[in-house]
C-alpha cells in the first residue's frame, strides 16, 4: 500500500525559515553598518596623519607651516603652499588646516554630507595639531576623542 501523503516542504515550514532569516538579518545588518562606520573613520585619521607628515616636511624646507592646501600646485615657500588633497582618499572627509604659523598648525577632517560616512553621528569632526593633540566632535558638539581616535 502506498501512502497518499505528499512529501515536501509545507507553507508553514517555509514561513518559519523566512522568519528566522529575517530575525538574523535584523540583528546582523545594524551591527555590520556600525562596523563599516568605524572602519571608515580610519580614512579621516590617515588623512590627518598624512597631512601632519607633509606639514613637517614643509617646515623643514620653509621654516613655517601653512594653511594653503592645493592638490595641483607643487609645494613651495613663495607663497608657502602645500601640495595636499582637500579630501580624504575616498572623499568621505574634507581636510582643512584652520590655523598655521611658524610655531604650529591645527587641522580638521570633517565628514562630507552625502558620502558614506554621513551617517556616522559619533565622529563628525576629527582634529589634529602639530603638537599631536587629537580631538573629535560628535553631531551634538560633544567631545568624542576616545570613540573616534582609539577604535
Amino acid at each position: 500500500m502506498q501512502s497518499s501523503h505528499a512529501r515536501g516542504t509545507t507553507f508553514i515550514e517555509l514561513l518559519m525559515v523566512v522568519a528566522i532569516v529575517g530575525v538574523l538579518a535584523a540583528v546582523a545588518v545594524p551591527g555590520y553598518r556600525g562596523y563599516l562606520l568605524r572602519a571608515g573613520r580610519t580614512e579621516a585619521r590617515s588623512a590627518l596623519l598624512a597631512l601632519a607628515t607633509a606639514e613637517e616636511k614643509l617646515y623643514l624646507r620653509c621654516h613655517t607651516y601653512t594653511t594653503r592646501l592645493d592638490p595641483s600646485s607643487p609645494t613651495g615657500c613663495s607663497p608657502v603652499t602645500l601640495r595636499s588633497p582637500l579630501t580624504s582618499e575616498r572623499g568621505y572627509y574634507s581636510i582643512t588646516v584652520i590655523a598655521a604659523d611658524a610655531m604650529g598648525w591645527t587641522a580638521t577632517a570633517t565628514r562630507v554630507p552625502g558620502a558614506a560616512q554621513a551617517a556616522d553621528t559619533k565622529c563628525r569632526i576629527f582634529g589634529l595639531t602639530s603638537a599631536g593633540l587629537r580631538s573629535a566632535l560628535d553631531d551634538d558638539g560633544a567631545a568624542a576623542v576616545r570613540e573616534c581616535w582609539d577604535r
